[in-house]
């Protein structure tokens, strides 16, 4: 049975136009997805989206020196997409990256790329559960940690704009993959009072 299914999946696909066959796979995989053992891991289901439904988010910290772009750019033209670019679905046909703004950038703008891609990009959607700005903020940086280099002036903003939604210092750094002390650091560049209004100063420190 599972031999003539696949033969007639592939006699279906072979029959349709180009962008009909790829909804189809995306089908396909997305069926299959949601009855893997896997379907909890994101990586478990990747699907080719039309570039223009892919847009990125205005917070990522991360900058990519040229030579390492062109490194990247080669990369891809020669070995193709290794991995997929990483999003939230905000809305049907709606996505918002995670993680892979530059391999979005270089695979949207390059020629060669546009070509061999046809207009389609790989995307693989993070959980459902993970939706707010936040948690899509947070998500990022640690994706991004461990590759590339972070500016500091957008990482310390962003560790603003957790605090004065309500993030102590302790969710901070569990959820930036920070010690207390970066977190600290980051707070002091941009050197606001409110982001301290949890922490107990010495009078020696009070403004007379």
């Amino acid at each position: 049975m599972q031999q003539r299914l696949i033969t007639e999946m592939e006699s279906y696909l072979q029959s349709l136009p180009e962008v009909e066959r790829i909804d189809a796979i995306n089908a396909f995989r997305q069926a299959i997805h949601n009855n893997s053992p896997f379907r909890e891991q994101p990586i478990d289901c990747v699907l080719w989206v039309k570039q223009d439904s892919i847009t990125a988010n205005d917070y990522n910290p991360n900058n990519v020196a040229p030579p390492e772009m062109r490194l990247l750019s080669t990369s891809l033209e020669l070995d193709g997409f290794t991995q997929p670019i990483v999003v939230t679905e905000n809305a049907p046909q709606d996505y918002e990256i995670v993680d892979g703004f530059h391999r979005h950038e270089i695979g949207k703008n390059r020629a060669a790329m546009k070509r061999q891609l046809k207009g389609y990009l790989p995307i693989t959607c993070l959980r459902k559960t993970r939706q707010q700005k936040y948690d899509r903020m947070a998500a990022t940086i640690r994706h991004n940690r461990a590759r590339g280099r972070h500016q500091i002036s957008a990482m310390s903003e962003l560790v603003r704009e957790l605090a004065l939604l309500g993030w102590n210092d302790t969710k901070i750094g569990k959820e930036l993959g920070m010690d207390s002390d970066e977190v600290l650091r980051l707070k002091q560049i941009n050197g606001l009072l409110e982001l301290f209004a949890d922490r107990r100063y010495s009078e020696a420190w009070t403004v007379k």
